[in-house]
């Protein structure tokens, strides 16, 4: 019982760093906006999730919080129970990733896990369209050769906070780019009348 109870424990805790791991590409650099007053001032507090709406393997991935699960902040409860349903819904090979994930997470020093998490809570309060454009360049940037990726993490390491501001503007400059390229043409035709 000792064991089941510490592996929920680890689950628990696991769970929280895949969450936070995920979706923390460390190339979010940049504070977010404050959000505008009015918006937060009429933000509606999260609701709080019961335990018994939560499905019987939600419930077994999260049993040893059952006991304090009333106690929790609304927010820590639909966070936990987004992360188990995330969790359910990976395959084997999926969860050995976040498991290496988690163990990599574990291994390292505390100010490095808060500079993670404080990158992860500035990712979280980028607007929706933001948040899609640093996942679309993290998703393009896993698929660059090994090698590639290695020499890109070592440039961005070794640069002065200025240098990376540069790398950053440059990035914006080519997305914007590329997005402009995309745009249908109009090729110096006249635009269609207006109706009146």
């Amino acid at each position: 019982m000792g064991k089941h109870i510490r592996m929920n424990t680890r689950m628990l805790t696991f769970l929280a760093a895949v969450l936070l791991a995920a979706g923390a590409p460390s190339f979010a650099q940049e504070p977010p906006p404050a959000p505008p007053a009015a918006a937060s001032a009429t933000a509606s507090p999260p609701a709080p999730v019961a335990w018994s709406s939560l499905s019987p393997e939600q419930q077994r991935v999260l049993g040893s919080m059952s006991n304090q699960w009333g106690s929790l902040p609304p927010e820590r409860q639909q966070a936990l129970a987004n992360g188990s349903k995330r969790w359910l819904a990976m395959s084997p090979d999926q969860q050995a990733q976040a498991r290496d994930r988690f163990s990599h997470w574990q291994a390292l020093p505390p100010d490095q896990r808060n500079a993670l998490r404080d990158r992860w809570q500035r990712f979280q309060s980028l607007p929706p369209n933001e948040r899609a454009s640093v996942r679309q360049n993290y998703h393009r940037f896993r698929q660059l050769p090994p090698a590639q990726r290695q020499m890109l993490r070592q440039q961005w390491r070794s640069a002065t906070p200025a240098q990376r501001q540069q790398m950053v503007e440059h990035a914006r400059e080519q997305r914007a780019e590329r997005t402009e390229h995309m745009q249908p043409r109009g090729g110096g035709r006249n635009p269609p009348p207006r109706s009146h």
